[in-house]
């Protein structure tokens, strides 16, 4: 059997929980705010013995202006990260779930019940009608059926990578 086939389906509850985190944190994304930063920078003055009286230098203004420049840059590139991995991630889902409904009749609507609507196998016989032995020939003519469309995927990926 495929072991990744097999693990997509195992991990396919995981990668949805993980996408919908990941979605949620992009539209919630607040990210560092620089005016806290530069406040704490720039008006903090020391608790010590010995308190500077003068004011603040020219010097900490300059790195407290450059920490906020530091700052948009980080909460930028985070939440880029953030959106990459959620349209890859989304990708993936999206891909798994189309092949499943690729399948044949009834093996489409057996493993999509199976992976998606996470049936139990007692369940699966019940409402198909079948023993637990044909449930499992089904999974397994389905995974030898998803194996053939990645590796088809694949196949079609490196031809356009090589074009």
């Amino acid at each position: 059997m495929s072991e990744r086939i097999e693990n997509l389906i195992r991990e396919y509850p995981k990668r949805k929980r993980d996408l919908e985190c990941l979605r949620r944190q992009i539209a919630d994304f607040r990210g560092i705010s620089d005016e806290d930063m530069i406040d704490t920078m720039y008006f903090s003055q020391p608790e010590e013995e010995r308190v500077q009286t003068s004011g603040i230098s020219d010097k900490t203004a300059k790195i407290a202006t450059t920490y906020r420049d530091k700052m948009a840059r980080i909460n930028s590139e985070w939440y880029e990260h953030l959106e990459r991995r959620y349209y890859e991630l989304a990708e993936e889902v999206r891909f798994f779930e189309s092949a499943l409904k690729s399948l044949p009749d009834e093996l489409s609507d057996v493993m999509t019940d199976m992976i998606i609507y996470r049936y139990t196998w007692d369940s699966l016989c019940s409402i198909y009608h079948v023993s637990r032995t044909m449930i499992a020939k089904y999974r397994r003519k389905a995974i030898w059926e998803l194996e053939d469309m990645y590796q088809q995927r694949e196949k079609e990926m490196v031809e356009y990578m090589l074009s």
